[in-house]
């Protein structure tokens, strides 16, 4: 049984990703949140409007143990940061699923969460860590 909520996608980069009507929600799996440790700031290098492009780094995550690269799981436009992470940077391991979600992207054309791992994908790639 997956750890790993079944309606996410994943990517190796341990980033997980909802498609909805707004977008495509971006967040930290527990599995990289329980590697970190408790996460002392999040930084969103793009803002509302730019891009980002998949695979490439879009912010970072700080920890009391590390500081990690966010990394986009598909290529688009932000058009929504969780500013609540900037005051409260402890949602992210309270809820990675949840309220600790770091941003929403518009797909560009072509752009799909598809092409992502699904949950049992992803729990078969941790298995080989």
């Amino acid at each position: 049984m997956s750890e790993n909520p079944s309606d996410l996608r994943y990517t190796n980069d341990h980033e997980w990703a909802r498609a909805d009507a707004a977008g495509v929600t971006v967040g930290i799996t527990r599995h990289a949140v329980e590697a970190l440790g408790d996460v002392t700031l999040v930084n969103v290098d793009v803002k509302v409007g730019g891009a980002v492009t998949a695979g490439k780094a879009f912010g970072t995550v700080e920890s009391v143990k590390a500081v990690s690269d966010l990394f986009a799981p598909l290529t688009g436009t932000i058009v929504a940061v969780n500013a609540a992470l900037q005051d409260k940077p402890e949602l992210v391991n309270e809820d990675p699923y949840g309220q600790g979600w770091m941003v929403t992207i518009a797909p560009a054309a072509g752009e799909s969460t598809e092409k992502l791992l699904s949950a049992e994908q992803y729990d078969a790639f941790l298995g080989t860590l």
